[in-house]
This record gives C-alpha cells, sequence and structure tokens, in this order.
C-alpha cells in the first residue's frame, strides 16, 4: 500500500483535464479527454490502474516548485552523483495567451528532464491502464517512441531514449551528463482518429516553454489584487483558473473522485462536476484572484445548463457535468481499492438527484453581483432568472437535503431558508433590469416571511446560536454565511453568539472548524473543513475582529502543501490532508477570507458587514 499523503502530489491543467504528479515523479492520476473522463493513469486509487514514472535511480531527495505565475511544475532530484531537474506540464494550444488559455489545448501531457549538475542514471515507466484500469492496452513500437491501444483510446509516448517494451509497460533507464537533457510527450488520441505524427524533440521543449509563457501572460493580464497574502490568492486564482474546462466555462469542485474523508472509510464520492451551491462564493473569489471574464463564463455556463428546467416546471438540481450534462448517477468501480483501502471507488455523484433550495440564492446572488451583464442577455434569461426567484418563493417551506447533501432523511435547513430569502432579496434588486416590477411587492412579502421564520425559528435561545435546522441544537458552519450574504451584520449580537457556539463547539485542537457533529447518514466520520474555516476567518474580519481573523486564516492557509495547495478537509489528529483535491472550495475561501481581511484592514474600526462589496476585478 502507498505511503504517500495527498499533499505529496501537485497539480497540472491545460483546462481541460488534470494530472497529478506525485514529488518522486510519478504521474499517478489523468483522465482524458476531459476532467471527468475514464483515467488511463489512475494509480491514486489503486496500484494496477496506471502511472507515468520519471525519476533517478537509487537514493533521491525530490525539491518541488511551481514555475513563477504558472502551474508548470518544476522538481528538483538531488542524488549522490548529480542533479536533474524535472519539468512537467499538460500542453496548452501554440501560442495562446491571456483569455485564450485553454482554447486550443492538445492533450498532451509533456515532461522534460536536464542534468544540472554530475552525472545521473534515471528510470522511466509507463503503465498505461485505460477505463480505470479495466484494459491493459497492447504496444506497438513507433519510430521516435511507442504506441499504446486499448478500448477507445491511444497513447502515444514520444522518446528519444531507447524503450523497452515488456508486457503491457514501457521501460527505459538512461544516463545524463551536466548540460544534457531529454523530453517526453504523451499524446492522447481516440483509437478510431487519424494516425498523427510523434513529437519531436525540438517540439516537446518549445511547447513546454510556450506553455509557460501562456501561464504567466494570463497571470499577468488578469491577476491585480496587492493585498496580504497576494501570492496565495493568485496562486489559488491560478488553481481555479486551472480547474476551468474552457470549453463551457465550467468550474469543477476537484479534479479527482474517491480521495477519502476518512482513511479506510466509506466517504468518497466524486467531484469532478461543478456544483450550482458553490457560484456565487466562486464569482467572488474570480473578481479578486482571476477576471470578471471568468466570473461571467462561468455564471453563463451555469444558467445555461440549469433554464431549460424551470421553463418546463421542474426544480434546478444542483450540480452538473462540465458540458453542461444532467444526469451523473453514481455507480461503483469495485475492481478498484482506493486511495490507500478507501473503499468504494465512485464515479458519478448522485446528489445531482437530491432537492437543494439553496440553489436558487446562488444564481440570484450571481447575477446581482454581475449584474451588468444582464444587458447582453436575451429575455429567455431574464425569465431564467424571474422564474428562479419564483421557485424561491414557491419552494422555501419545503424540506430539502441541504447545503451539505445530506444523504438521510430531508430537514427544514437554516441555510436553505436564508438561500431563498437571498433569491428574493436579490431579485427583488434586479427587478428593474429583469422587467420584473409587478412582482417586487409580493416578492418583498415574501422575503419578509422567510426573515420572521429564520429569526424565530432558525434562532435556538437555549443553545444561543442559529443551528442546522428548525427546532433543532444542532450547530453548522453553515449559519457562518448569515452575516456573509447580508442577512444580519457581521457584529449583531446574535451572529457574535453564534460564532462563538461555533469556535466552542466545531473547531478542533488546530483551530480549524467542522461543518457539523452529528449523524449524517453515512457511515464514519470526516475531517475539519478548510472552507468553514475560511469562512470564519471572513466573518471575522466583517466584523472587524482583524487580529482573531488573521489567526484563524493562518491557522487555516498552513494546510497548504509545499506548491500551495488544499484539499477539502484535514485530519484533527494526524494532521494530513483529507478529501478531494486540490478542492476549489477550499481556495475559493481562502481568497474570500483574504479579500475580506483587506478590506477590513483598509478601514479601520469600519467593520464590513455588507454583502455587496464587490472586490476589485483582477
Amino acid at each position: 500500500m502507498s505511503t504517500l499523503s495527498i499533499s505529496d502530489y501537485a497539480l497540472l491543467s491545460d483546462c481541460r483535464t488534470a494530472a497529478l504528479v506525485s514529488r518522486m515523479g510519478s504521474v499517478d492520476w489523468l483522465c482524458f479527454p476531459r476532467f471527468d473522463g475514464p483515467s488511463v493513469f489512475g494509480r491514486l486509487l489503486d496500484a494496477k490502474a496506471g502511472h507515468f514514472s520519471l525519476r533517478p535511480e537509487g537514493e533521491a531527495r525530490a525539491t518541488r516548485r511551481y514555475r513563477e505565475q504558472t502551474l508548470v511544475l518544476e522538481t528538483t532530484f538531488h542524488t549522490p552523483t548529480g542533479t536533474v531537474v524535472l519539468r512537467d506540464a499538460l500542453a496548452m494550444g501554440s501560442n495562446e495567451r491571456g483569455h485564450e488559455l485553454g482554447r486550443a489545448s492538445p492533450g498532451v501531457l509533456l515532461r522534460h528532464v536536464t542534468c544540472t549538475q554530475g552525472e545521473v542514471t534515471l528510470a522511466l515507466e509507463l503503465s498505461a491502464r485505460p477505463e480505470y484500469g479495466l484494459i491493459s492496452p497492447s504496444l506497438r513500437p513507433k519510430e521516435g517512441g511507442v504506441e499504446c491501444r486499448g478500448g477507445a483510446e491511444a497513447l502515444l509516448l514520444a522518446s528519444a531514449v531507447p524503450l523497452r517494451l515488456e508486457g503491457s509497460d514501457v521501460r527505459a533507464t538512461f544516463a545524463l551528463r551536466a548540460g544534457e537533457s531529454t523530453g517526453f510527450a504523451v499524446q492522447h488520441q481516440l483509437t478510431w482518429s487519424e494516425p498523427v505524427a510523434l513529437w519531436t524533440q525540438e517540439k516537446i521543449a518549445r511547447r513546454l516553454e510556450d506553455t509557460t509563457e501562456t501561464w504567466r501572460s494570463w497571470s499577468d493580464e488578469h491577476q491585480g489584487y496587492e493585498g496580504p497574502w497576494r501570492e496565495l490568492v493568485h496562486h489559488s486564482g491560478r488553481v481555479l483558473q486551472g480547474l476551468t474546462f474552457q470549453p463551457t466555462g465550467a468550474i469543477i469542485a476537484a479534479p479527482t473522485t474517491s480521495l477519502p474523508e476518512e482513511l479506510g472509510g466509506v466517504r468518497n464520492w466524486d467531484y469532478r462536476y461543478t456544483w450550482m451551491r458553490d457560484a456565487s462564493f466562486t464569482l467572488d473569489a474570480l473578481w479578486v484572484a482571476a477576471c470578471p471574464d471568468e466570473a461571467e463564463r462561468y455564471f453563463q455556463f451555469l444558467a445555461e445548463a440549469a433554464q431549460s428546467q424551470l421553463a418546463s416546471g421542474q426544480e434546478l438540481q444542483a450540480m452538473f457535468g462540465v458540458g453542461g450534462e444532467h444526469d451523473l448517477t453514481e455507480r461503483k468501480l469495485c475492481h478498484l481499492s482506493g486511495w490507500r483501502g478507501s473503499a468504494p471507488v465512485r464515479v458519478g455523484n448522485d446528489a445531482w438527484s437530491q432537492r437543494q433550495l439553496d440553489v436558487y440564492g446562488e444564481v440570484l446572488s450571481s447575477a446581482h453581483r454581475l449584474e451588468d451583464m444582464l444587458e447582453k442577455t436575451d429575455g429567455t434569461f431574464r425569465r431564467f432568472l424571474v422564474d428562479a426567484a419564483e421557485m424561491a418563493a414557491k419552494r422555501w417551506r419545503e424540506e430539502d437535503q441541504g447545503l451539505w447533501e445530506m444523504r438521510c432523511e430531508p430537514r427544514h435547513y437554516v441555510h436553505s431558508k436564508l438561500m431563498c430569502w437571498v433569491a428574493l432579496d436579490r431579485a427583488i434588486r434586479l427587478a428593474e433590469r429583469l422587467d420584473a416590477g409587478d412582482r417586487v411587492e409580493r416578492w418583498r412579502r415574501t422575503r419578509d416571511d422567510i426573515r420572521r421564520a429564520l429569526l424565530e425559528e432558525g434562532w435556538n435561545e437555549e443553545v444561543g446560536a442559529f443551528t442546522q435546522a428548525f427546532g433543532s441544537d444542532v450547530l453548522d458552519a453553515a449559519c457562518l454565511m448569515i452575516p456573509i450574504v447580508g442577512f444580519l451584520p457581521a457584529d449583531d449580537p446574535r451572529v457574535r453568539s453564534t460564532v462563538r457556539a461555533i469556535q466552542e463547539h466545531l473547531t478542533d485542537r488546530n483551530g480549524l472548524v467542522h461543518r457539523y457533529r452529528m449523524d449524517d447518514g453515512v457511515e464514519g466520520k470526516e475531517g475539519a473543513f478548510l472552507l468553514c474555516t475560511f469562512w470564519l476567518a471572513q466573518v471575522q474580519a466583517m466584523a472587524g475582529e482583524l487580529e482573531a481573523a488573521t489567526v484563524t486564516f493562518t491557522r487555516a492557509a498552513s494546510f497548504a502543501n509545499d506548491v500551495g495547495l488544499l484539499a477539502e478537509e484535514v485530519d484533527e489528529e494526524r494532521r494530513v490532508l483529507l478529501g478531494n483535491y486540490p478542492q476549489a472550495f477550499s481556495h475559493v475561501g481562502l481568497v474570500n477570507a483574504a479579500w475580506a481581511i483587506s478590506q477590513a484592514r483598509a478601514r479601520p474600526g469600519r467593520p464590513d458587514a455588507s454583502a455587496d462589496a464587490a472586490p476589485a476585478a483582477g
């Protein structure tokens, strides 16, 4: 069983798919042709599911970093005989710059190694296992490399060093002296496509440098944040861009499936999809750490994926595939043992069919953030927003599965009601742009009804806090959203009391916040949530508690690994990352908390409880 930690991996992206590379030079996760495709390298979830390893033979010490302003990974191996530098990237299209990032990505993994000192012998091992490890491909030598064929996909490995074909595996051993280098390219194609030429050494080196410049041009053009934790915020912006499916603008929750919330446990989910729930938080983060153009494309994707549902009288579903797919039916891959024995491995996610009433607030809050965009939309789009407000007004009294997608009986979740209030509050503000002035009075009455219900039934006097559901005494970190969305100011006594209760009862020994502590219908336990911890920092900053906010932020951010990546959760005992990785929501939380702290620092003595203080565009 692997002894690696989740934090031992770094992310590569071409804005269509993603790879995870271990600190010792093994690509252990890569799906083609897009994020939610079947893996061709899947050792992350089972040793027999494929990998592409390139590292020195024998003893080696590795250090790594991303090249400045990029997601091009640079790993330096120090050995007793010399030093080599390995650069890894998923290739961008030739000469793409700025907004074009990922527009013509060719589906090619690039690996280039240079000896900088002494002499080093390296070992290469490519074990392609398409369809999540179900297929052991046949190998065919080609001039300048080898072809791996199996099922619907083919991989071509371009190499200037001699390769050995051993069963379904490709191996090589070669030495480099100081100043020497060599490159490799793994090209993906469908088996029925026209044959393609293997990439030459010159092309591999050129496209690696071009991909570096593509990332840098995007960063230069899009990233203008100059507040505290500038580098962390900018890097998080690049991670969010790397988790964006360029053809549609969809942002996935994470590029992995089934990385566990508990080592050896069953809380293993597929996060390679895009959630309505994440929309408004993500838009705020994109404004700070990326660009309004990315925010608009993301929102347009969500709206186009969802608008047919409301038009036909259906409720909005909570999540979609990166191409806008609706059916994300979940299944188990029983042939895979899972991350360090954490089974089952799942693909698909049955949360797509749950009722989650918070989605209407996410849609209208996002539209309010991007209200200038409404001038460029047609009547169909505006009707979609009106229909979303109407659905919130109609359904807010009903039970649902809530923000956290509970797999137990539905309840009257406070956060769900809160986001229905947000839906109507933002619809009222947008009414003129939506040609919906005749609905404002009715929307206002319903909004006020929701407010009264939240203040009367969502508040628990004995607990001294807003709780998870009406009539419940269970605390839930989702109640931190009450000041963030502008329902109550952050310095309201009820908000302060709720924050104190969350700190006392949901915060672990590391200072990190758990979502809740209760039976949620799934066996096992989970770690502390980094997103919730960043929410706490954000609320503290909004309340003018700058010292506390800074401490909370620093605690959460300290769990980023050596290349600045965050997972979803942290194990309290082992202090290791848990869950799918890297997690967009954690990086979104980091950006928004940093922004809130920067705003509070800029206005000493003036706590900012406004939900509409828009970040400056990057």
